[in-house]
């Protein structure tokens, strides 16, 4: 797999200028950077939510501290 590079990226550049304009660029830019960031922001909640479900799920894990201080807190 080859990857694009600067004379590729060049092209690229001077293609979206003829097709958009430069006054149309900074909007699609714009648009492109928002796009991205409610993806990001969608895909964080889904994986926040996972993380809850499971945590409510599992047992809580004892370890020798624990153990300890639920020791301490019996009644006599």
């Amino acid at each position: 797999m080859s990857s694009i590079g600067v004379p590729g990226i060049i092209l690229l550049v001077i293609l979206a200028l003829l097709l958009f304009g430069p006054n149309k660029l900074p909007e699609l830019g714009r648009a492109v950077g928002r796009t991205f960031r409610e993806f990001k922001d969608g895909a964080r909640e889904i994986i926040s939510d996972d993380d809850k479900t499971q945590s409510k799920t599992e047992a809580p894990k004892v370890t020798a501290s624990t153990a300890k201080e639920e020791d301490r807190r019996l009644p006599e």
